[in-house]
């Protein structure tokens, strides 16, 4: 479950909420997300197994993050969302070794780390285009959590850490990996691009590594050309998504959707992306889950579509 209620005391969602800007705000926000984190524990707790719930963290003190994912590992829940960080924000960014505390406290209870998209743009508030602004924008203040990550080292001194995005869609990873590899070259031959220098020995291995040993991406209903980049990247990297029950989802056609753009995939790489590799990342019993019979089914996903649903709504979601 990637929390997108608003906790008590919040403006908004987490997932847009900027982080707090005085100690006052922080402390009654602080309050708010820890009574949904045990809220959240005792939802999960209503169908134990079959529900996965992700604490939410504020970047601001790190203390208190680091507390709460002990807390979370110990009350059952599967994972930690910690929100990208506005380039306004006051809050130092991801790629500070300011993190480390939270990074060692996740890897150590083996909870991942998640990102969602929609968090880490730059104050619109007075824009009256926000909402379209802020659509333009959150692609690419949600992926560059990816770069400050690797590039940082986070993955070279945390390597049990694991690392999720989701729902901000996939087709830019193989290009973006490329050129972190290139770069990283380039700054470990002789240290320049251009005028520029780096130091980049803290990554003694290329970029692209750290993310098929510790990256994981939550994608949300995929297109054809988006299948092809999990093919390119690694299957075991993945996990699809519905994106229920938001209306920009598949619901109720999700059968549907993965017919089409899936139909031809092997069995062993639809278990993957429909549930193995989920149940791994979150630690989820999926024998136990088997038996339940939430499907839908490979035998389903394989029979190749025909016909569109009647539906207009859904025209966009099945891209050639």
């Amino acid at each position: 479950m990637f929390p997108n209620t608003v906790p008590p005391f919040f403006p908004s969602s987490l997932l847009v909420a900027r982080p707090p800007e005085s100690a006052a705000e922080f402390e009654r926000r602080w309050a708010g997300l820890q009574a949904h984190n045990r809220w959240l524990v005792d939802w999960c707790g209503e169908l134990a197994g079959r529900r996965a719930g992700l604490a939410q963290v504020f970047p601001n003190d790190i203390g208190a993050a680091v507390g709460e994912v002990e807390w979370a590992a110990e009350h059952g829940l599967s994972g930690v969302l910690v929100p990208a960080v506005p380039p306004d924000s006051g809050v130092p960014p991801l790629w500070s070794d300011y993190y480390d505390p939270l990074w060692a406290a996740c890897q150590d209870t083996g909870l991942p780390v998640n990102q969602h998209g929609g968090a880490g743009i730059p104050d619109l508030q007075d824009s009256p285009n926000r909402a379209f602004l802020m659509l333009m924008e959150v692609p690419f203040f949600a992926n560059r959590s990816l770069w400050y990550l690797i590039v940082s080292g986070v993955f070279e001194r945390f390597k049990g850490l694991r690392f999720v995005i989701t729902e901000q869609r996939v087709g830019w990873v193989p290009a973006t990996l490329s050129k972190m590899d290139a770069y990283w070259r380039l700054f470990t031959g002789d240290g320049t691009v251009g005028e520029m220098t780096a130091d980049a020995r803290q990554l003694p291995n290329p970029p692209s590594s750290y993310f098929k040993t510790n990256c994981y991406m939550g994608a949300s209903f995929p297109g054809r050309d988006e299948a092809e980049a999990i093919r390119q990247i690694g299957v075991d990297r993945f996990m699809w998504g519905s994106d229920y029950p938001h209306s920009e989802g598949t619901f109720p056609d999700s059968v549907a959707s993965l017919r089409h753009v899936f139909c031809d995939w092997s069995e062993n790489d639809l278990r993957k992306l429909l549930g193995g590799t989920a149940a791994e990342v979150y630690n989820l019993d999926i024998d136990a889950l088997a038996t339940v019979g939430v499907g839908p089914t490979v035998a389903e996903v394989a029979e190749p579509l025909t016909e569109l649903p009647d539906n207009p709504s859904m025209a966009f979601r099945f891209r050639p």
